[in-house]
């Protein structure tokens, strides 16, 4: 049975779109552009975890959150540190003052590795906080906030202002998290070369995977009773809660579970990019992200994995060539999206491109019921031809 209902989403509609967004990303795109290419396309798709975390929790749930950079940028400094302190052995930091730690500690005179370092060492324990650290923020976040029942545009400010001093701490705490630079010079993963054009396009296939896993745990949610209540939620909050559901547990749990996507993102970010800086938590970088979901779609999963490849890939072209001009586009392109079309370019194609695709199906599903109609009809032919009234005598509906 659960055989037959995979088979059959996958050839519904629904299906369709996750297969041809697969096969644009596994083979189309592998097959046309070069390793450099490829490599900025797996970044560009790191965006695309924070966006569809945000579909969940702004879209779904009415969470806007103007801080998951910080989400994002937890899970990236928490795969960087691993890498570097795998690139910071005795045999490579010989010529240091101090071998054995990351280069910009021994820069700040720091001799001995801080305690919340050590655990880094251990790759089993970095993957668990990849998604353990942003999880665990966003629901301290999200226990201080939901339960005094702090929403809307206070909660967005507020999120964006622990993005704000998230960013001031690490640029501070030079010694202990590379400052203003960040955490550079990654070059290995478990003694595998990361910076090699084949690395990368393993690792770009890792990215392709682990976005479609989350793709599907987030529609596993939204397709839930727990999905309906979401959006019930979003709609009237206050008959939630009279019909006697916890709103700040579910607001808490979708605020971790985006949290949880951008930790990952940030992660398979370090991998790609090879790096890791402040430049990526703090407000603009999470405004950007908020662009990413409102021009896919705050209502679309899928749409938000769009949203983040054209604006990315819009960036890069853009800012080659206007480089001081970018952020007024960015600007102008969120206000745009506000004013003309809230619910982004899967609202467009809801509206305009499936009424078309409805209309297709139809007029084909028309055809072939017509075409079948005298293939059935001729049995009845026959059968009345061959009628025998001797054999008919009896009804059911006559007794």
């Amino acid at each position: 049975m659960k055989s037959s209902a995979l088979v059959k989403w996958f050839v519904s509609r629904e299906g369709l779109y996750y297969l041809i967004l697969a096969a644009m990303l596994v083979v189309v795109l592998p097959l046309f552009l070069d390793p450099f290419r490829l490599n900025m396309v797996g970044k560009y798709l790191t965006y695309a975890f924070v966006a569809i975390g945000l579909v969940m929790c702004w879209g779904k749930a009415g969470i806007l959150s103007l801080g998951q950079g910080v989400f994002f940028g937890l899970g990236g400094y928490c795969m960087a540190m691993f890498l570097k302190l795998e690139a910071s052995t005795p045999e490579a930091t010989a010529i240091q003052s101090t071998p054995g730690i990351p280069d910009f500690m021994d820069w700040n005179q720091i001799t001995e590795l801080p305690w919340f370092w050590v655990p880094f060492n251990s790759f089993s324990f970095t993957l668990l906080a990849v998604i353990g650290v942003p999880m665990l923020l966003a629901f301290i976040i999200g226990l201080a906030m939901f339960t005094r029942r702090v929403g809307g545009v206070y909660f967005a400010i507020i999120t964006q202002a622990i993005a704000a001093i998230l960013t001031i701490l690490i640029i501070g705490q030079q010694g202990y998290t590379g400052g203003v630079n960040g955490i550079t010079d990654l070059q290995t993963l478990n003694g595998w070369d990361i910076r090699t054009d084949e690395a990368r396009i393993t690792l770009y296939f890792v990215c392709v995977g682990m976005l479609f896993l989350c793709l599907f745990v987030a529609r596993f949610v939204e397709n839930r009773k727990l999905g309906r209540i979401l959006v019930a939620m979003n709609a009237q909050e206050n008959r939630v809660r009279f019909s006697g559901y916890d709103v700040a547990a579910f607001k808490i749990f979708v605020f971790c579970l985006a949290a949880a996507f951008a930790g990952i993102g940030g992660a398979m970010f370090t991998l790609l990019v090879g790096f890791m800086s402040p430049s990526f938590i703090g407000i603009v970088a999470s405004i950007e992200m908020v662009i990413f979901c409102a021009l896919g779609g705050r209502l679309s999963i899928l749409g938000a994995v769009y949203g983040a490849l054209l604006v990315n890939a819009a960036k890069s072209g853009f800012s080659e060539s206007f480089p001081e001009l970018w952020p007024f586009a960015m600007g102008a392109l969120f206000i745009g999206v506000v004013l003309a079309f809230p619910n982004g370019l899967a609202g467009l194609y809801r509206s305009y491109v499936m009424p078309l695709e409805d209309r297709l199906f139809k007029r084909k599903k028309a055809q072939a019921n017509s075409v079948a109609k005298p293939a059935v009809a001729e049995p009845e032919a026959k059968k009345a031809v061959d009628y025998d009234v001797i054999a008919d005598t009896y009804s059911p509906e006559k007794s």
